[in-house]
């Protein structure tokens, strides 16, 4: 049943994109050898990433990313240089509000304790599941707009809420015994328990085990859990905004997807930096803002200019605010509070 929705959905978008079906199939076959490589090669072993493996990692995604761009730039038919500006713009939305992902992400394996070597194999499960959930959030959010007009309202207020929220300075914190996937979790699962008698149990990489005959879900698959609930969560975020670049499916899914496959890698290169870009907040609110207006008005803009905001217009405001944010954080540090080493 799901796997004929997806190619149904699959048939659907590739009738109104630039995505022909040999072009997701081709991308698809991509990403999976991507993740097998990844997975059965370079990190077979689970060991701690260092940041030197972390920025390679980092700099082949988005060299990737980067390459594709260039790709539909060049060979997208008549519309190539729009959709690869919408592409790249996408990327970059998508790119930003990751920084939210990687601080719960942070808190989640500091909470859960986490040893740094099973961190990646959390992220790796967890990102091949918001891979096919992205797909579904973007199939649903696209098929909302195209049979209800009225979703682009709904869709744009809620954005705009989304960022002044995210303006405002009360700080909202995470609390992962809060977090609804870990009471979930504990209602449908047997969770192996975390102390013995000998002192606490580790069940290395395992995400089941076998105790006395019974098969119980370790903590690991816990975190995991809550890692994809709350990517659920941020979802409800991210595709309504993506779905203001571009109408084209496969330039949304791509885009979105290429930001995703790049999280790992990124969750180590600044998982210890966080502090130092405390205005990019600001800036990810203000790209809310100014998506959530877009979307709000198209009609209004339509009607006035006789066509759609241009892209390069979009894409030179996420670019504007994104530099700015970390600009300004370099060149105003955070200051430490009294009594914190330094």
């Amino acid at each position: 049943m799901t796997f004929a929705l997806a190619v149904q959905a699959t048939q659907q978008a590739a009738d109104r994109s630039i995505g022909t079906p040999l072009l997701w199939a081709g991308f698809l076959t991509f990403v999976a050898l991507m993740l097998l490589l990844d997975l059965g090669v370079f990190h077979r072993k689970a060991h701690e990433i260092r940041i030197r493996e972390a920025v390679g990692w980092t700099i082949v995604w988005i060299t990737l990313a980067l390459l594709f761009n260039a790709g539909i730039w060049f060979l997208g038919g008549e519309a190539r240089h729009e959709l690869a500006i919408q592409f790249l713009t996408g990327y970059l939305i998508e790119k930003a509000l990751s920084v939210d992902n990687i601080f719960v992400f942070i808190i989640i394996f500091s909470f859960f304790r986490v040893p740094p070597a099973y961190q990646h194999r959390v992220l790796f499960w967890g990102i091949l599941g918001a891979l096919f959930m992205r797909g579904l959030f973007i199939w649903a959010g696209w098929e909302l707009i195209e049979k209800f007009h009225v979703m682009i309202y709904i869709f744009g207020g809620f954005l705009i809420f989304t960022g002044i929220r995210i303006l405002l300075p009360k700080a909202e914190e995470f609390h992962p015994e809060r977090n609804i996937g870990v009471r979930l979790f504990r209602r449908l699962f047997r969770v192996a328990p975390v102390e013995s008698k000998s002192g606490p149990v580790d069940y290395g990489p395992r995400f089941l085990v076998k105790i006395d005959g019974r098969t119980f879900a370790t903590p690991l698959l816990m975190v995991l859990f809550v890692v994809e609930v709350t990517d659920v969560i941020f979802a409800v975020d991210s595709i309504p905004a993506i779905l203001v670049i571009s109408k084209d499916p496969f330039i949304i899914y791509t885009s979105n997807i290429f930001a995703i496959l790049g999280l790992r890698a990124l969750y180590f290169v600044v998982g210890g930096m966080m502090d130092r870009f405390h205005y990019l907040k600001i800036g990810l609110g203000l790209i809310l803002v100014f998506i959530g207006i877009k979307m709000a008005s198209q009609d209004l803009i339509e009607e006035k200019l006789g066509h759609e905001l241009s892209p390069v217009v979009s894409l030179a405001v996420v670019v504007a605010l994104l530099a700015g944010s970390i600009v300004a954080s370099l060149l105003r540090p955070r200051q430490a509070s009294p009594g914190t080493p330094p």
